[in-house]
């Protein structure tokens, strides 16, 4: 019976180590890689969004970070700027045009050569370099000057020279505006890899080196064995400034702001349509990319601060006080952001978000009656001496007829009955009018230009 019941135990503690040596083993040692996603134009706030991705991919040691992009380019500045933070990240950065149908386009093409591996989906395009400077009013591209050309062939030929990429090719993007499909940019060495999602991608890329150093290791050698995905969304604020930077959008916003601001003062006294066109304008600048999401935020706050300013100073029943509240809080989000941000964790903003929204409001309410109530007393002209006096109400210590006295504020006052009927003791008056320090009253309640029947 103790051999059976020692037999028994053994058992059971054999199954219980066999069960938990894969989490003991795995858990040290267990790779990730990390997913994120880029959509849209390049502009300053893609460099933040950039920036975001690679800080989480180091804070976590990743194994790697792969960035799935389509874009059909953007600003030059704003591309070089992700190229630095690209070589400057201490895990290796994967650029991989997908989904199908997407593309690498313009500054996406000097993105993904500035990168440590370059992949594909089927059906994607990468290339289509040459540098424009605008679009004229007709439609036409505005091609760039010779010198500003000259600068981008000369910087794409090094991306592509460091990285041991095809320079020629890359020279031709701009030179000859050549796109390529999956296929020719592997047989002409742009690319290193074509796959059709994400595991196929890590199971190509195993055992590959990368094409730059990363920063503190030098050439990488992937190791992608067992490797864990993990996947880096987009946040809310991404999300909401992918759709005004888009080019046509913030065109649109711009324009119909600027007209509702000037339907706005040709209509003075509604308000509505100069504060929407306010809005929209200001997003619609933000939209074009001049500013980065600390610099939009703090934008949105500001015109937040002139709606509440406004509203107090001017009975709009409350219009401008709903549109700093609106915008205090867009501001708000564009300054923090959400998610897992590289200046606020998820937790934390999950907090400072009923934070902002709560301090919205409150300000909102003390500009809309607080400060307003207080503008409006000091507006109020101002009452001293004689004019004082007109329109108090007192009650009568010695009868007029037409003369006597009066108690008002705690004050005897000499009175004279403005109608001369006589006005006996007890009864209330109201004052019309002051002659020296004399106070000229009638009956209250009755109308200072009532004449006594006769």
């Amino acid at each position: 019976m103790i051999m059976k019941t020692r037999t028994l135990s053994r058992s059971a503690f054999i199954i219980l180590v066999l069960m938990l040596l894969p989490a003991v083993l795995a858990s040290p040692n267990q790779k990730t890689v990390y997913v994120a996603k880029f959509e849209g134009v390049i502009t300053s706030y893609s460099v933040d969004q950039f920036s975001r991705y690679i800080e989480i991919a180091e804070k976590n040691n990743a194994e790697a970070l792969i960035i799935e992009i389509d874009t059909p380019g953007g600003s030059g500045q704003a591309m070089q700027e992700i190229i630095q933070r690209i070589k400057e990240s201490k895990v290796p950065v994967i650029i991989y045009v997908y989904p199908p149908g997407a593309i690498a386009a313009s500054a996406g093409t000097y993105i993904a050569l500035g990168s440590h591996l370059i992949a594909m989906a089927p059906s994607t395009s990468i290339g289509a370099c040459e540098p424009i400077m605008g679009y004229a009013s007709n439609g036409s591209i505005i091609k760039a000057p010779a010198k500003v050309r000259n600068f981008y062939v000369a910087y794409i030929k090094s991306l592509a020279e460091a990285s041991g990429r095809n320079v020629t090719a890359a020279e031709r993007f701009i030179t000859e505006d050549l796109s390529l499909t999956p296929e020719e940019a592997l047989r002409a060495h742009v690319i290193e890899v074509i796959a059709n999602d994400v595991p196929d991608l890590l199971k190509k890329a195993n055992g590959m080196k990368t094409k730059i150093p990363v920063k503190g290791k030098g050439y990488v050698t992937l190791n992608f064995t067992n490797a864990r995905i993990v996947s880096i969304e987009p946040s809310f604020k991404d999300e909401v400034v992918r759709y005004i930077s888009d080019p046509t959008i913030a065109y649109v916003l711009i324009n119909i702001g600027i007209l509702g601001l000037i339907f706005g003062f040709l209509t003075p006294g509604w308000h509505v349509p100069e504060t929407v066109g306010a809005i929209l304008l200001v997003l619609g600048i933000i939209g074009l990319g001049y500013f980065g999401y600390n610099a939009a935020g703090l934008v949105l706050i500001i015109l937040a601060v002139i709606f509440f300013i406004a509203e107090a100073l001017t009975p709009t029943f409350g219009l401008f006080t709903v549109a700093g509240a609106i915008t205090m809080i867009l501001g708000g989000i564009l300054l923090f952001g959400g998610g897992n941000e590289y200046l606020i964790q998820r937790s934390t903003f999950s907090t400072l978000r009923a934070v902002i929204i709560a301090i919205a409001v409150m300000l909102a309410l003390f500009f809309a009656f607080g400060v307003s109530a207080v503008i409006r007393d000091r507006k109020r002209k101002a009452q001293t001496g004689k004019e004082e006096m007109i329109g108090e109400v007192g009650r009568v210590v010695q009868e007029l007829n037409p003369e006597g006295m009066v108690k008002i504020r705690g004050e005897l006052w000499k009175a004279e009955s403005k109608t001369g009927e006589r006005i006996g003791v007890g009864e209330k008056v109201r004052v019309v009018e002051v002659r020296g320090l004399t106070l000229i009253v009638v009956p209250e309640g009755v109308s200072p230009d009532e004449k006594k029947e006769v």
